[in-house]
């Protein structure tokens, strides 16, 4: 059984999350809890808050065992872009592109018996 979160425009680019996320891939979920704990990154508390949530909701609402959680997928998409202008000389404009992404985990449980 796959249980999943999703988190939306989240205000960080989608490389800089999957730096993080390529980290954590197919782990169980205490040691992925571990790493995420260790790594000194903005992009670290944000996963991690999406993992509790998973984790809590295949706890929660569907009965799995904790012990047996694994990260099966982690997906981590390109959001909206927000635009902005940046003055310069002469009466000319830079834009600036703030990004934002949406980050989609996935777990199942390790039981053999579900296949």
């Amino acid at each position: 059984m796959e249980v999943y979160a999703k988190l939306k425009y989240v205000r960080s680019s989608s490389t800089k999350i999957r730096l993080v996320t390529n980290l954590i891939k197919n782990k169980k979920v205490d040691v992925a809890l571990n790493i995420l704990n260790f790594i000194n990154k903005k992009a670290a508390f944000i996963i991690k808050k999406v993992l509790c949530s998973v984790i809590q909701n295949a706890i929660n609402n569907f009965k799995l065992n904790y012990n047996d959680l694994v990260i099966s997928k982690i997906y981590v998409d390109n959001g909206s872009l927000i635009k902005r202008i940046f003055p310069r000389a002469k009466g000319k404009v830079d834009y600036i592109l703030k990004r934002t992404s949406h980050i989609t985990i996935f777990l199942s449980n390790n039981n053999k018996k579900d296949i």
